[in-house]
């Protein structure tokens, strides 16, 4: 996964517009899943392509519309569409915008909650808990998993490490990331990432929501 581990970042200030321009990076190509940063400059757009596949968008700054056969919709900062599949669809911005697209090649791998939804806010879709941490599967592929998850204050998950790159969207509150012996606070709105087999938890001292993108080898 090209980012890099171990710090606070945010998606939306490292991936920042250049006036006129549309532009693309490239975060993960693992396994044929494909995970891809854009920003769309102010009044720019991409042109309706057609996929076999479906994709999740997610918006991290500014408004996004979605157009194209795949019908109209607009997004905003925390909202996702999932775009259908053998259908062109097309993304524009009046004002400017930042937004991940993540490839969905498994169709029966969707969690049924996202199979009506249009426009949806990742926060909305998992409640708290008292004295819990709660976690919903949204894609479970067999190399790709993203998922959400709330923790209520006080609560949090011990040391572990994963088998691949996993990325944090961090939703709602705020918590406290400990990666390989550093502490590292992590608010709504920012990123972070867990390289394969770094050693990390997560303690919440506030209602805290999440995110998180998991490429598995």
């Amino acid at each position: 996964m090209n980012e890099v581990a171990g710090k606070i970042f945010s998606i939306a200030k490292e991936n920042a517009s250049v006036p006129g321009c549309t532009i693309s990076k490239a975060v993960s190509d693992a396994n044929g899943n494909y995970v891809m940063h854009f920003s769309l400059a102010e009044g720019t757009n991409i042109s309706a392509e057609l996929y076999s596949y479906r994709k999740l968008w997610i918006v991290h700054e500014g408004e996004l519309r979605v157009t194209g056969k795949g019908g109209a919709a607009a997004l905003k900062e925390g909202e996702a569409f999932i775009t259908p599949a053998g259908v062109a669809v097309g993304s524009a911005s009046d004002g400017g915008c930042v937004y991940t697209e993540i490839t969905l090649k498994e169709e029966s791998a969707m969690n049924e909650i996202l199979k009506d939804k249009k426009v949806f806010a990742l926060k909305d879709l998992i409640p708290y808990a008292e004295d819990r941490v709660i976690n919903m599967d949204l894609i479970d592929e067999e190399k790709l998993k993203f998922v959400v998850m709330s923790f209520t204050a006080g609560t949090g998950l011990p040391e572990h490490a994963a088998t691949g790159d996993a990325l944090v969207f961090a939703l709602e509150g705020e918590a406290t990331i400990r990666y390989e012996g550093g502490d590292y606070r992590i608010r709504a709105g920012e990123n972070f990432k867990f390289a394969k087999g770094g050693a990390h938890s997560i303690a919440a001292d506030q209602n805290f929501k999440m995110a998180l993108l998991l490429i598995l080898e």
